[in-house]
C-alpha cells in the first residue's frame, strides 16, 4: 500500500474515533432530566377512580 493510501486511511479512522468518542464521553457525562413523577400528585387517593 503506498503511503498516502496509509496517511487517509489512518486519519479517517482516527476522525471517526475521535467523534464516537466525544459522543459516547457525552453521553457518559450528560446530567439527567428530571422525570416527573405521575403518582406523586396521587398519594392522598387511597380508592381507583372508574373511568
Amino acid at each position: 500500500m503506498k503511503t498516502e493510501a496509509i496517511i487517509v486511511m489512518v486519519g479517517a479512522q482516527g476522525i471517526v474515533v475521535a467523534i464516537a468518542a466525544y459522543f459516547f464521553y457525552k453521553v457518559l457525562t450528560v446530567k439527567p432530566k428530571p422525570e416527573p413523577d405521575s403518582y406523586s400528585e396521587n398519594d392522598d387517593i387511597t380508592e381507583r377512580q372508574d373511568n
